[in-house]
């Protein structure tokens, strides 16, 4: 059976990871997560002191930025692929309110978008890919076979986020979740670099009030679909 690239795109907080990392290990494709190669270009530069408070020093970035590797790894107790920065395993610290909250501006630098790009093109060269972001299907993967883009209405993206964090025994508040969801939707739409938005050949996928069976229901079904038209 032919491979293909499958693109899904949308706003944060839709399940797109969830989504993607489920369809890849069903289908026996690699995942690869965008959104934490970005989180983790964020983790790097709070541990580094580019972050001044909430300022971005972006002379300092730009000069660090190939020093950044970021690479994926199976879990074995997950079954699912975990981030590494430059060697190190951070999953979980990618996944804070710290690094939420700053993740937007980071993703909107022409240079870090550039780069991250780079190395996404380079992991999805041999194709039999899922790779969820924002910018999958108008960017990095202009020609992928199959792209979905996924949207949900803001209060239920923030209480998906809030029970995430919640489950993990962090504290949360929703309110401050509710903001950075609005607040990152607005950046992501509005950025210079790659704007969210959806591709002219991608599916809409409105998960609002769909269980995560129905999801995996459909996916599986626009999947068969496209795979059957790649025939010859």
């Amino acid at each position: 059976m032919k491979k293909i690239t499958i693109a899904i795109d949308g706003f944060s907080s839709c399940g797109k990871s969830t989504m993607a990392k489920d369809l890849a290990r069903e289908i026996g494709y690699i995942y690869i997560d965008s959104g934490a190669m970005y989180r983790a270009v964020t983790l790097y530069s709070i541990e580094n002191g580019i972050f001044q408070g909430d300022r971005i020093d972006t002379e300092k970035l730009e000069k660090h930025i190939g020093d950044i590797h970021i690479s994926f790894q199976l879990n074995p107790e997950t079954g699912r692929p975990d981030t590494y920065l430059n060697g190190v395993n951070v999953e979980n610290k990618i996944r804070t309110m710290e690094v939420s909250s700053r993740v937007s501006p980071v993703a909107a630098l022409g240079f870090v978008r550039e780069a991250m790009v780079a190395q996404q093109q380079e992991m999805g060269k041999a194709k039999g890919i899922v790779m969820d972001g924002r910018d999958i299907g108008t960017t990095v993967f202009p020609d992928a076979e199959l792209k979905i883009f996924v949207t949900a209405t803001p209060e239920i993206r923030a209480q998906r986020r809030y029970d995430e964090l919640k489950a993990k025994g962090q504290e949360a508040s929703f309110d401050e979740i509710l903001e950075n969801v609005r607040q990152r939707d607005y950046i992501d739409q509005n950025r210079e670099v790659s704007p969210l938005r959806k591709a002219d050949d991608a599916l809409l996928l409105d998960n609002s009030n769909l269980t995560i069976a129905q999801q995996k229901e459909w996916l599986a079904e626009q999947f068969n679909i496209v795979v059957k038209e790649q025939e010859p």
